[in-house]
Formats: structure tokens, sequence, C-alpha cells
């Protein structure tokens, strides 16, 4: 699974300069429905390629080699998500399969279009399973929508003898083989290979707790669900110093339920704890504003990112206005979408107050407390 770089905005904002390209499309997991994707994507590739001509036409065929390669990737075609974001510009390329549709965009403009990246990566609905049992762990990436497998940083043991190698005991020796030796000789009492075993899941849960911490939760600041049977639960909570681990879990084995099984439970024990976010951030914007230190007024918001004012932003996630933002002054302009040049007011508003190390929560439209798409907490 494509996922966020752990640096995005910043690896993002720092591309070059326009023309960027920004392709969104919604795909499908399975056949036959993803058929049709390679046909709407090379659609799609078409449309940008008339907005490059009227950009950089001398550039048009380096621009799209490699949107065109990748439309000729079988291998890929058949391991889609659900949606697809391919961002292009000089010397930068990438492609990512998303855990949630998106609508179809194909948009040429100075910079790239973000916000369907951010209503998934800066959505507080986004959450990690730790699939957890003594001898082994998967971890699992998604939102309410949709559960995957995700790729482990190569330095977390996926297995116990990955993680205690040479210390692991001897799986051969059981208890009953240990209790006499030569001449009768008791080596081992009674429940000492228990006992020892037990002592190989603590050791193998602080590595696991360790490396998930150092090397995913961290870097993601994502929820941490976890999934055991109880008794493993209760030693793995005992030792953990994670402070993304949510304090309810799923108690079952993990390995014994289907994946779209362990995201429903997933989301039945996030879910509170999703709403309880979005409360805390509409109730800190409503203090802000009533002490004028927030605002909902896109020229007023605009005006505060660009000078770096904005500690928190909120996004309508279903909302679009079509517009510019000098990213220097703050001066908003409306304009059409359909015109090459012009992208999402709000995006370009995500983008700058991104780059200048704010918060970004892209919030269901339901949810919003503004009517504008946007509501912005000060830093001063």
């Amino acid at each position: 699974m494509d996922i966020a770089p752990k640096d995005y905005p910043t690896e993002l904002l720092a591309a070059p300069g326009g023309p960027c390209l920004s392709l969104y499309q919604p795909t499908h997991r399975h056949f036959p429905d993803n058929r049709q994707d390679p046909i709407r994507f090379r659609n799609l590739v078409k449309e940008l390629a008339q907005s490059v001509r009227q950009r950089a036409p001398q550039q048009t065929a380096e621009l799209l080699e490699p949107l065109e390669a990748l439309a000729a990737d079988r291998e890929f075609w058949n391991c889609t998500l659900d949606g697809l974001a391919v961002l292009r510009s000089y010397g930068f390329f990438r492609v990512f399969r998303l855990q949630r549709s998106v609508p179809e965009r194909a948009v040429v403009a100075d910079s790239f279009h973000t916000k369907p990246l951010m209503r998934i990566w800066q959505s507080a609905d986004r959450f990690q399973v730790l699939a957890l049992s003594r001898s082994e762990i998967k971890l699992y990436e998604g939102n309410r929508d949709a559960l995957d497998v995700a790729e482990l940083d190569p330095r977390v043991p996926s297995t116990v003898t990955d993680a205690l190698g040479e210390e692991l005991t001897e799986p051969s020796l059981t208890a009953s083989a240990r209790r006499g030796g030569v001449g009768g000789e008791i080596f081992h009492g009674h429940g000492s290979k228990d006992a020892e075993v037990d002592r190989d899941a603590e050791r193998f849960f602080r590595i696991i707790d360790a490396a998930v911490l150092e090397h995913h939760s961290r870097s993601s600041g994502l929820p941490l669900l976890l999934a055991a049977l109880p008794e493993h639960q209760g030693l793995f909570r005992q030792m953990t110093r994670n402070p993304f681990l949510l304090p309810d879990g799923i108690d079952l084995n993990p390995d014994a339920v289907s994946i779209d099984g362990l995201r429903e439970r997933a989301w039945s024990a996030v879910e509170p704890h999703f709403l309880a976010r979005l409360a805390r951030l509409v109730d800190a914007f409503q203090k802000a504003q009533a002490k004028g230190f927030g605002a909902d007024d896109l020229d007023t918001i605009a005006e505060a990112a660009a000078m770096g004012r904005v500690k928190t932003l909120l996004l309508d996630a279903d909302r679009v206005v079509p517009g510019r933002i000098d990213g220097e002054t703050g001066r908003t302009e409306a304009g059409e979408l359909e015109r090459p040049d012009v992208d999402d007011l709000l995006d370009d508003l995500g983008e700058i107050v991104l780059g200048k190390s704010g918060e970004v929560v892209v919030v269901p439209g339901e949810r919003m407390p503004t009517q504008t798409g946007a509501a912005a907490v000060f830093r001063y």
C-alpha cells in the first residue's frame, strides 16, 4: 500500500514549479470492475495533455511519458485499491493507491492539487491496528471505509523468531523431555517450560512495542488499536510505552476474523475517539473565535496563513472554492476551475498552513462549524 511519506507536506510542497499535473480517479479492487480503470486513466491523461499544451507545448511529451507508461502497466492495474492519485512535474513523479474513493480530477496548475490527499492523510478517522499473537504480528492501516495490511518498517520484526533469534527458547525441549536427565536427575521443575514461553512472549512484546512506536506510531501520529486475545492484551498493556495506543482493544484472535470483520470491529472502537477529537477541535475553534483568535472568513484566514499565524485549520471535505492565493501576501483571487491555472482555494490554504508547520484537519461537511469551508485557530 502506498501511504503518505513521513514528511509528505514538505515533499509535495517543495516539488519543482509548474506546470504541476495532478490526476485523481476512483479505482476498483476486484475483477471485472477494475477493467474500466486503465481506460478512465487514459482519458484523464488526455485531459492533462490538453491543459499542458496551453502552458508548455514543447514539454508535453516529456511530462506525460511516465503517466503513459503507468497506463500500460498491467500488473499495476491488477493491484489497485479504492482510489488513485498521480502527481507529476519536472523531476517529480509520485503514485499513491488510496483506501478511499476520490472524484475524478485532472488539474494542471502552479502547484499540486493536494486536497484529496489531505482528505485521507489529514482526516481524523485514520487509525492503525496491531494484530498481535505470541508468535507474530501484523500491522494494518485504514479508516472507516477500508483496512489494509501496512508494510512493516524493516526494523520491526514480524515474528518472535525474528525478534529473539538465538535467545528464543528451543521449541523441541518440552517440559516432559526436560524433567529428567541422566540417572533421573531433574533439571527443571514443574511449569518451567511454560514460564520460559511466557518470558519469550514478554520479551517479544517489549521489542514489538518499542519498534512499532519508533518506526510507525511516532511518524504517522495515528491512534493504534490492539487486536489480540485477552491474555495477550493484558500482558502487552502492562509493558507498553506507546502513547498512541487506545485504551479500547479488540479481544480476539486476529487470524480468526476476516479483514473486513476486523475493520468493522476496529471502527466501532475508534469511532468514539474520532467524534471526541472532532468535538474538541470545533470547541477550540469556537472559543478562539470568541476571543478574536479564530476566523472563518477565507480572506482573513489566507492573510493569516501567509504570515504563519494559523495554528490549526479545519477544512470542509465536501467543499471546493475555485480560486488562488498568493502565498507571500495571502491575497485571494476568485476563478473558474475550468481554467488550467486555477485550483481549489481551500487546497491552497491547506498547503500554505502545512508549509508553515500548522495543523490541517479535513472534516466531514456535516461536522464543520462554519459555512465557508474553513475554520482557523490562530497562534497569536
